[in-house]
């Protein structure tokens, strides 16, 4: 057993499903005495599975957690990811793909239904499965994203500099994979502490040994071409299904909490527009949780806070994952209700009912 195993997943499983498409890799684990309602974890960049150390253990009690690599990333593989068919479309990590790997790896393990928690990259494949497979998804949590279509329309100079991976991992290859494959460590260490509160904060809430999992995972050129390509997927294709979910009127039925940063604080660098479509949701009951989540640092908000703040991540996370009553015991938060309901255009300005399409809570970010 690995010291990640013992010091942070002590009690789950792993295992690698074959989808079809992909070979994935997967934690889980089953709670004790019984098998609970079936939460999948999806994951950032840099990151794997890894992120969830500190809250897949608090979900497990009362949940069954399945916490994935997605296509490419850690010790998940596509087999394909190297041919030049791959190079030129990109189609294989679009995010359409990728949702249709976690439902597969989900009926492996025999959960024909489950709510999604998803950060960062993980959070629009999280949206995707949402739109996509709207019978297999009951609730949804998105982390730290607007719609990448959104994203794409509304950068500006501050998105371009602030969040990097958009323009240089999506260059076309080899480029990006070799500036990566030439100091993958120093790609991992900067990305969290740029986009932390603080360099101390990052190295605080991601352990040593995390880190180092993660760094060695870009350390293999197979990953860093696979996490390349679904940054190249963005435009392509990850844009083209958005505009096409926005103009069709296509938008998320299932449950989806709402979570703020408080206003005037926090690096809002795209706020998505009033109104758009696709991307609408049901809000828990009133009485659920409106929590504003706390700016980190001078320069407000933290892209890390899935990892960096994981007591706001399991308040945000169950309110749209599990039951009310295994909500308060796992993290003190009420739940769920399904009273529709469109999402906030402007988390850093919301007051009142939400009344647009975006997703929460975040600012655009990778």
């Amino acid at each position: 057993m690995s010291r990640v195993d013992g010091e942070f997943f002590a009690g789950f499983t792993t295992a690698a499903v074959d989808t079809g498409e992909a070979r994935i890799h997967v934690r889980v684990r089953v709670r004790h005495g019984g098998r609970g309602p079936a939460v999948l974890l999806l994951h950032g960049f840099p990151e794997t599975h890894l992120m969830w150390h500190r809250v897949a253990p608090a979900l497990a009690r009362d949940c069954t957690v399945v916490a994935a690599d997605l296509r490419g990333y850690g010790a998940s593989h596509y087999s394909a990811s190297s041919t030049p068919a791959t190079a030129a479309a990109h189609a294989p990590y679009g995010k359409r793909a990728m949702a249709r790997d976690m439902v597969a790896v989900m009926r492996h393990l025999g959960f024909d239904q489950f709510a999604v928690a998803g950060h960062d990259r993980g959070g629009r494949v999280a949206y995707r499965l949402a739109l996509d497979h709207p019978d297999q998804v009951t609730r949804l949590a998105v982390l730290d994203v607007v719609p990448t279509a959104d994203s794409w329309h509304r950068a500006d100079m501050r998105f371009a500099l602030g969040f990097w991976p958009w323009s240089l991992l999506a260059q076309p290859a080899p480029f990006p994979e070799r500036v990566i494959g030439a100091a993958p460590a120093l790609f991992v260490d900067h990305a969290f502490d740029s986009w932390s509160a603080t360099p101390d904060a990052a190295r605080a809430a991601v352990p040593d040994a995390v880190r180092a999992a993660y760094r060695a995972a870009l350390a293999d050129p197979a990953t860093v071409h696979a996490v390349c390509e679904e940054y190249r997927a963005a435009a392509p294709v990850d844009l083209v299904d958005d505009e096409a979910d926005q103009a069709a009127g296509r938008r998320i039925r299932c449950p989806v909490p709402r979570a703020r940063e408080p206003r005037g604080r926090g690096r809002h660098v795209v706020r998505p527009a009033r109104g758009v479509a696709g991307l609408g949701g049901r809000r828990p009951r009133a009485r659920a949780q409106r929590r504003a989540l706390p700016a980190r640092g001078g320069a407000g908000g933290d892209h890390r806070r899935a990892a960096c703040v994981p007591d706001v991540t399991a308040a945000t996370v169950p309110a749209a994952t599990v039951p009310a009553t295994a909500a308060r015991t796992a993290t003190r938060v009420a739940t769920a209700g399904s009273k529709p309901h469109r999402l906030t255009r402007s988390h850093a300005r919301h007051r009142g009912p939400a009344k647009s399409g975006a997703l929460p809570h975040g600012d655009g970010k990778a």
